[in-house]
């Protein structure tokens, strides 16, 4: 007698609890990307007076636009590895997501130099000798509170400062201590590097994904990508424990959800690795059987 399932337990089929864990955790990363808009918005603010230039667009909105093209990027792997089937992956299509691919890789590239502005905006700084704090109350000076965290000096924050040997970013009507510029400096480095350490992994992902629409992905390389991309995702993971504890929850919580999601992509990559394997060898089963055949039909 055979068993018939229900709506419910088919739904909870662990290939379908594992979907949507993996699209929940997309989710999660676009609201990130709106969380960190909020974030350069509010900051810009400060640091640009509400008037960015074009110029400095990529300066004041590096984390939203990076964020925003990694997740149209992590679609498209998405798409390639594991939804899309690999005869349909040409033509017409191919060139659509390439032309994409492409967009998505020039603003990763702009925010990766937006990162590095910050940094030298953050490095050039300025002794800021003044007798009471406190007069800055309602100026427009605001201080540094974290790294694109710069709240108006209040009465609680100038008597926090008051005393304090204080630098002043160049250019700018922003004030701190020299601990809190440092601080913000070492997370605006941490920001490079995390950056570079993904263009390095996507880099490397990209490759795997053409030589295995080649045919060209062997086994060997295959293994030798993972041991690679292993020592760079523990740099990622250094990054993430770095801002858990010096940076902000965003950053830490951002930086988990990206790591969680391409493992997911790291994870199809192999899936269809092996499925390629299995059909190839089921087809160099198969053609024995064939020639047997043939060679009865000519006896």
């Amino acid at each position: 007698m055979s068993k018939v399932h229900s709506p419910v337990v088919r739904s909870l089929h662990p290939h379908t609890v594992f979907r949507a864990f993996k699209y929940l955790i997309y989710c999660l990363l676009i609201i990130n990307a709106y969380l960190f808009f909020q974030e350069d918005y509010l900051a810009s603010l400060e640091v640009f007076g509400g008037h960015v230039s074009l110029g400095h667009l990529a300066e004041a909105f590096s984390a939203s636009i990076d964020t925003t093209a990694w997740i149209v990027l992590l679609l498209l792997f998405e798409l390639e590895t594991a939804v899309i089937p690999d005869e349909k992956l040409r033509g017409n299509l191919k060139w659509l997501l390439m032309a994409v691919r492409v967009v998505c890789y020039s603003f990763i590239l702009w925010a990766f130099y937006g990162y590095l502005s910050k940094y030298l905006v953050l490095i050039h700084t300025i002794p800021f000798n003044i007798t009471d704090v406190c007069d800055l109350v309602g100026s427009g000076f605001t201080w540094v509170e974290d790294l694109d965290e710069y709240p108006a000096i209040d009465q609680a924050a100038c008597l926090a400062l008051q005393g304090q040997p204080l630098v002043q970013i160049n250019g700018t009507e922003i004030i701190g201590t020299a601990d809190a510029l440092d601080a913000a400096v070492n997370l605006s480095i941490i920001d490079i590097i995390n950056a570079a350490d993904w263009l390095l992994i996507v880099l490397m992902l990209e490759a795997e994904v053409f030589m295995q629409l080649k045919d060209m992905l062997t086994s060997r390389l295959l293994l030798i990508g993972k041991v690679i991309k292993g020592i760079l995702y523990s740099v990622l993971f250094f990054c993430a424990i770095y801002w858990g504890f010096l940076g902000d929850f965003l950053d830490f919580w951002d930086a988990f959800l990206w790591l969680v999601a391409f493992i997911f992509i790291e994870m199809n990559i192999f899936q269809w690795h092996e499925e390629i394997e299995e059909e190839r060898a089921e087809e160099q089963t198969e053609r024995p059987h064939e020639g047997e055949d043939g060679a009865h039909a000519a006896g």
